[in-house]
């Protein structure tokens, strides 16, 4: 059973930072991605960053580049998102999610597993 399991939410102050894990387990995804979703009440979930898991190439939306890192852990299937800078429109369900084949893609119907997700909210 393929399972993602985010970690790391939380409140912070504006212009503060979290950092977000995601462990998975079940299956790898070495010939695929894994990315950061976002969804805010009353909106639609929309692409935070994405990683490719073979040679690591990354991929992020134009509100978060330069404020937020995506990036693979040691451990096998492990994944982070390093936010910095925290804005109170950050605030959001952060949900992890995996697609077994090809690279970073931001529709989210193109992903094959989801985790829970992480509460993140920033306040001002």
């Amino acid at each position: 059973q393929v399972q993602l399991v985010e970690s790391g939410g939380g409140l912070v102050q504006a212009g503060g930072s979290l950092r977000l894990s995601c462990a998975a387990s079940g299956r790898t995804f070495s010939g695929g991605a894994m990315a950061w979703f976002r969804q805010a009440p009353g909106k639609e979930r929309e692409f935070v960053a994405g990683i490719r898991w073979m040679g690591g190439s990354t991929d992020y939306a134009d509100f978060v580049k330069g404020r937020f890192t995506i990036s693979r852990g040691n451990a096998k299937n492990t994944l982070y998102l390093q936010m910095n800078s925290l804005k109170p429109e950050d605030t959001a369900v952060y949900y992890c999610a995996a697609k077994i084949f090809s690279t970073v893609v931001s529709n989210p119907a193109a992903y094959d597993y989801w985790g829970q997700g992480a509460q993140v909210t920033v306040s001002s």
